[in-house]
Order: C-alpha cells, then structure tokens, then sequence
C-alpha cells in the first residue's frame, strides 16, 4: 500500500493504542470488559432465540462454529502470538459467551 497520509495517522493511533494497553492493570480491564460483554451477548442471543422458537437448530449450530472458529485462533498460535491483544480478547471474549450460555441452560433446566 501507499504510504498515505490517512495510513500514517492509522499506524500512529495502532501505536498508540497498543503503548496505553501495554499496562497491566489497563489489559486486564479490557479483558474483563471483553469477558463481561461476551456474557451480555449470550444472555441477549439466548432470550432472542427463545423468542422466536423457529431456527433454534440454525442459531446453535452458526453459535458453536464461531465458538470453535474462536478456538481454532486461539489454540493454533504460538505462545507469543496467542499474547496478542485481540486474539486474548476474543478469547474472553468466547469464554463470556460460554458461561452465559451454561447459566442460561441451568435457569432454564431447573
């Protein structure tokens, strides 16, 4: 690509970001939100598809292959490419959703 103006203050905002998140505490607070967010999404997926009863099967089955994409990203890296950013937040971020989907089924179970 070219070296554009639109793509130099593109590089310097990626750098920036990723020099305010080299903080530990600031990581771990992404993380958590990430986790936090995941859960909302299972919570918010589970109660529209209850809604509408019809493509349950269709809904679980695209939930579990984005689970499964997600690991297969996570899982297939090297130590050192699995500490980035993104991929650990999309980790959470899968995890969030897993555990919002387990407690829904006990709720609903029980």
């Amino acid at each position: 690509m070219q070296n554009t103006r639109l793509n130099k203050l593109f590089d310097a905002i990626a750098a920036t970001v990723g020099q305010w998140f080299i903080n530990p505490w600031r990581r771990l607070s992404l993380l958590v939100i990430s986790w936090l967010f995941g859960f909302f999404l299972g919570s918010a997926v589970s109660t529209t598809a209850g809604q509408e009863a019809t493509l349950d099967i269709v809904i679980a089955a695209v939930l579990v292959v984005m689970t499964e994409v997600t690991s297969r990203i996570f899982y297939s890296r090297s130590f050192m490419a699995r500490q980035a950013l993104w991929v650990e937040t999309l980790n959470f971020l899968k995890v969030g959703f897993i555990y919002s989907l387990f407690l829904e089924a006990f709720k609903l179970g029980s």
